[in-house]
């Protein structure tokens, strides 16, 4: 029995009319209307902004959870013990949309969302031909990003595409893997070409500063295609990509694009931006065991630092067992400080170690030590590298520095180690069990995207 994709039947909430573009303030949540045909600039503009809306709305659980998968952090919650025991140890329940089930049905609410303005966008006839194609260009850009989120944590051959926007419609049949990830590059590249003219006929907020032009979101959507590039091993490719994105050693390191988060009526807080001391998520212990040493010899990596303070321990897990199974903790949390603290999409510092890594997937080691020496003397208060140049011990070095560049931003220990094999060095603290600690590959399927059609 083919699975099907029942996520298509569902309408769900995305476009918000009314709404101002340049920030997330929400009038009416709960009873979103549907773009219809010749939208106004200003119905566009909300459209937009709840592309954002829905696309923010699993950024900061995608960045616990695949910090979880990862070896980054901890949650200690003692009203849920699933944290310590279900994403530790599984079974993944697949029913289960906070857990097992995750990371799904809200990037397909702003898939479904970006396809109902695309499905109209051609009739505004307030807008230019060039407008128009601007805004397909910026809604593909936003498609394309949450398939990744998609992709990075269902790594089965079983993921739809063509979830068009009718909730009357059949579901959206599974395709491959690879066939998912080709519709991801159509996407980026096809966006690329739209990108014309001098402005969007809307705003963007504070996130996309800098990127807020067709011109400079290209760089945006050309920096989105070299990471997935590397995804994909095509070395190559993103070497090129990344000479088209906003790649510039000259600039500062966490420049990019991010979502933005706030405390206004109708905004969304950052929930990651919980007491430090106190609240339930915690950082792995290894990110400090495996913390290289600054260039004063005493010192563990800034980026370790700066992002993770010491707080009194605390334990999780099985008591009645000899020994028993607990994780413990006595990290804290401050990578985001405020409720207003935004989530990166993608940075500076990340591209630069994209390039290493494309140039070191090619075999072409020479440029691979400047790129590592940036973000290592920079970020990381660490001396100039000075090991081994061969390919294995570069791409350690590499892992590495992304772990610390990228920690709690959005799964990226769990999908680089996983792409290269090497999950297994991220397990240390790892409960023996019996049942032992797994770190998965991928999260199950859905179980209500797996009935038969009716």
């Amino acid at each position: 029995m083919t699975p099907t994709n029942r996520f298509t039947r569902v309408a769900l909430a995305g476009l918000l009319i009314g709404v101002g573009a340049c920030d997330y303030d929400i009038q009416n949540p709960n009873s979103p209307t549907v773009i219809g045909e010749n939208p106004t600039p200003s119905q566009v503009a909300a459209a937009v902004t709840g592309i954002l809306i829905a696309t923010r709305t699993d950024a900061a659980d995608w960045a616990l959870d695949g910090g979880i998968f990862g070896r980054e952090a901890y949650r200690f919650d003692p009203s849920d013990p699933r944290f310590a025991q279900e994403m530790m140890q599984g079974p993944l329940d697949p029913g289960s949309r906070a857990f097992g089930g995750d990371h799904w049905a809200e990037p397909y609410t702003a898939i479904r969302s970006a396809n109902d303005l695309l499905a109209v966008i051609g009739t505004a006839s307030g807008l230019t031909a060039e407008q128009q194609s601007a805004v397909t260009g910026f809604v593909h850009t936003m498609q394309a990003y949450n398939f990744t989120i998609i992709l990075s944590s269902h790594t089965q051959d079983q993921i739809p595409v063509d979830v068009g926007t009718s909730a009357s419609a059949d579901p959206a049949p599974f395709v491959t893997n690879a066939a998912a990830w080709d519709h991801v590059i159509a996407l980026l590249d096809g966006a690329a070409s739209g990108l014309q003219g001098a402005t969007f006929p809307f705003s963007l907020p504070a996130g996309f500063t800098g990127f807020n032009t067709p011109a400079t979101f290209l760089q945006f959507n050309r920096a989105l295609r070299a990471r997935v590039a590397v995804y994909r091993g095509d070395y190559t490719g993103a070497l090129t990509y990344l000479a088209e994105s906003f790649l510039d050693p000259a600039a500062p390191l966490d420049r990019g694009v991010y979502l933005d988060f706030g405390t206004g009526a109708g905004d969304l807080n950052n929930p990651l931006a919980i007491d430090p001391q106190t609240g339930e998520n915690f950082g792995h212990p290894s990110l400090r065991t495996q913390a290289q040493l600054q260039t004063d010899g005493v010192s563990l990596d800034r980026r370790f630092l700066t992002k993770l303070v010491a707080r009194p321990p605390r334990s999780a897990g099985t008591t009645n067992t000899t020994p028993p199974q607990l994780l413990s903790s006595d990290l804290g949390w401050v990578r985001y400080p405020s409720p207003s603290s935004p989530i990166p999409i993608i940075k500076n510092e990340e591209l630069i170690l994209l390039r290493a890594e494309a140039n070191i997937g090619s075999n072409n080691l020479g440029p691979v030590v400047p790129d590592i020496d940036l973000v290592r003397t920079a970020s990381g208060g660490l001396p100039a590298y000075s090991g081994p140049v061969d390919q294995s011990s570069l791409l350690a070095e590499l892992l590495y520095n992304k772990r610390y560049s990228l920690m709690f931003e959005g799964g990226h220990s769990w999908v680089d180690y996983r792409r290269y094999g090497l999950t297994s060095t991220l397990a240390g603290f790892d409960r023996p069990g019996p049942p032992p600690d797994v770190i998965f590959s991928t999260l199950p399927i859905p179980t209500a995207e797996l009935q038969p059609r009716e």
